[in-house]
């Protein structure tokens, strides 16, 4: 018997909208479909002790070996989604759980001579129009009640119906104008037929065009003065929209469709299908895919499409195809290849309003949903790292696992504004209080990644290296002159509990860098430069996934599911992110430049202090040094320098560089 403690998720896995799930068996079978307003707090019920569950609860969480859920946008929709799965899966411990009857419908007996409207349960028969299902079967009176106004139809019993045409005098419903009365000949059958058939095109979907429809009539009885007709119709209008409001159908009844949407990262992609049939949520399916290369969505959706539908004999391929991005390729070469698969046309694009675009945001919650279960549960889970880091000692022939890892990363644009990130892995997962960043100066004679990488890693173990000889980490002031002396290394704030900056940690078990065997020479030099012989390298190079070690002319190829790989493309992703948000914050700054920048003690305080005195950079240049120094907090040295800047960047002159004629 399993035990539910060996498959129960994880809370925080667990989200807190309204959805549906299902309980699997050892081999597979669903076994269990239920709803919830809160798949965390329905869930999180399951696994508590089996004594206080329910004889029947027990035996079912005892009989499963799994549980998963798909993520809705309202209880509505779980309501119908569940309906529509006990139906296809008919789980075992639902019955138990349900009365003796089922979902209650909209049924429109259309096989019949004169239609009638009504509420039924159970099976359904042959030429009879559905509707649903809905939530309670009062919803579907009040629906039924609001569109008799617009669609008179017949809603009462053959009874009813036969006693009323033999006394010649209708039901109570015929003479306040909320049936046509076809059983007295009020309306010939033919037209109530039709008004029936209106009657399902409305509740079908095709809503707007007697929204519409009802509206002009309205306008044209106001503009002939018949304000009776005007009023009766407004309020057939409201009528309209109300029954709109209360609608529970999720698309068109004739709607078949799937409708895709994918949630993805550098590394992975998370894919959610969900098969429309008959305006119905049918089935779902979802899987999360490695990114080999580095693709934008178009080009995932192209590569899906092809591996959904490149095995289908046509049967598999509906009328529409809805994707959160139009293909990499032209897309009607791609409509071309699913209607010649299907035999008919199809229909591929990207939904934009309505109902089908909620239901695509519906999916692509769901997707995302999966990439950060999937996630959590690759990073997050104690068995999986330790795996991930017995992998890495074996690969790289290790002594040890490397317990804290470092990475580095160079970021700059075309060698300007060079930076480089150092983040730190304990444990297989980010320590962000050891993060670092650098503002390489180009000490190694340039600046290029090579150089750059050198730099870095010679300054972080010489600091390392000095901070251990030292005994303790220097005062704040003299850190800070420091960090501004050596280049601006940039530390990840004050410790509050000693009110130092915070110091480099220990020394990792591995080093790793971004990039292949040129930079892990360059690191490996450094290393040996800085005097450190007791700490692993290596580079993972970002176009193959290939893991270079120091003096190996050949890298190691790591499995693409292995966990240890996972692990070092984390760690990559992590630098890489951490050095480009450093380079862009460096460059917005260096973008904004002033006359004022680089005089000699000219701090942020008094610039602004100048620049609100005099109100603009022309007016301080025309100002005197008397003038200057009499602002307060200026002093007369600094008036000086101040002014001589100013002076000096008016003598040089201006170049047109187009025609190189000097500017006054």
């Amino acid at each position: 018997m399993p035990d539910p403690a060996t498959y129960r998720p994880k809370p925080g896995e667990i989200p807190l909208e309204p959805g549906v799930y299902r309980f699997r068996d050892p081999d597979g079978r669903v076994i269990y479909v239920g709803k919830a307003k809160s798949l965390r707090a329905r869930l999180s019920n399951y696994f508590q002790d089996l004594s206080a569950l329910h004889p029947r609860t027990m035996a079912m969480v005892t009989t499963a070996a799994s549980v998963e859920w798909t993520v809705v946008a309202t209880e509505v929709e779980a309501l119908q989604l569940e309906y529509s799965w006990i139906k296809e899966f008919d789980p075992r411990f639902n019955v138990k759980y349900r009365d003796d009857k089922s979902y209650p419908y909209l049924a429109v007996t259309m096989a019949e001579e004169v239609p009638r409207v009504q509420v039924v349960r159970g099976a359904k028969r042959k030429g009879n129009r559905y509707f649903g299902p809905y939530t309670h079967a009062w919803a579907i009176r009040e629906t039924v009640d609001l569109l008799l106004r617009v669609f008179p139809v017949r809603t009462c019993k053959s009874g009813v119906y036969k006693r009323a045409q033999q006394t010649g005098r209708p039901c109570l419903l015929g003479y306040i104008d909320k049936c046509s009365a076809p059983c007295v000949g009020r309306i010939s059958a033919e037209d109530h037929r039709a008004l029936a058939q209106d009657f399902c095109d409305f509740m079908g979907g095709a809503t707007q065009k007697f929204v519409r429809r009802t509206e002009q009539e309205m306008r044209a009885a106001a503009a002939e003065l018949d304000f009776e007709r005007a009023a009766r119709l407004r309020d057939d209008l409201g009528a309209l929209q109300r029954a709109l409001e209360k609608s529970a159908v999720v698309l068109p009844d004739a709607t078949d469709a799937d409708v895709f949407a994918i949630a993805d990262d550098e590394l992975e992609a998370a894919v959610q299908v969900f098969h429309v049939r008959g305006g119905r949520v049918r089935g779902q399916r979802g899987w999360v895919s490695e990114k080999v290369e580095d693709v934008g969505t178009p080009e995932l959706v192209e590569q899906l499409l092809l591996q959904v539908y490149g095995g289908e004999s046509g049967e598999g391929v509906p009328r529409e195809v809805l994707v959160p991005a139009l293909p990499a390729t032209v897309e009607a070469d791609v409509e071309d290849w699913l209607s010649e698969l299907r035999g008919s046309r199809v229909d591929l694009r990207v939904p934009q309003r309505g109902d089908k675009r909620a239901l695509m945001e519906t999916v692509q919650r769901n997707a995302t949903q999966a990439l950060a279960l999937h996630k959590t549960r690759r990073g997050g889970d104690l068995t999986t790292r330790s795996q991930a880091l017995q992998e890495l000692q074996e690969a790289l022939g290790l002594e040890e696992a490397p317990l804290r890892i470092e990475c580095y990363d160079v970021s700059h644009t075309q060698e300007t504004n060079v930076v480089a990130s150092m983040v730190v892995f304990e444990d297989g997962l980010p320590k962000k209080s050891d993060y670092r960043r650098f503002s390489v100066r180009g000490e190694q004679g340039g600046v290029d990644d090579t150089r750059a990488m050198r730099e870095v890693l010679l300054r972080r173990f010489r600091r390392a290296r000095e901070e251990v000889a030292d005994g303790a980490a220097p005062a704040p002031q003299e850190d800070e002159a420091r960090v501004e002396a050596e280049g601006g290394d940039v530390l990840t704030g004050i410790d509050p509990e000693t009110g130092r900056p915070r110091r480099f940690a220990y020394a990792p078990n591995l080093v790793v860098v971004d990039g292949g065997q040129p930079q892990v020479e360059a690191a490996a030099r450094a290393l040996a430069d800085a005097g450190v012989v007791d700490v692993a390298l290596c580079g993972l190079a970002k176009r193959l996934e290939e893991v270079w070690l120091p003096g190996e002319a050949h890298p190691v190829v790591l499995p693409r599911t292995s966990q240890g790989l996972f692990l070092l493309q984390r760690v990559r992703d992590e630098a890489h992110r951490f050095a480009i948000t450093y380079h862009r914050s460096k460059r917005s700054k260096a973008m904004t430049t002033s006359a004022l920048d680089g005089v000699p003690g000219l701090g942020q305080a008094r610039k602004s202090a100048l620049l609100k005195h005099f109100g603009s950079v022309k007016r301080l240049r025309a100002a005197t040094e008397e003038e200057v120094a009499a602002v307060p907090g200026m002093g007369p040295r600094t008036a000086r320098a101040v002014v001589e800047a100013l002076a000096g960047g008016e003598r040089e002159p201006a170049v047109n560089t187009a025609t190189g004629e000097l500017l006054d």
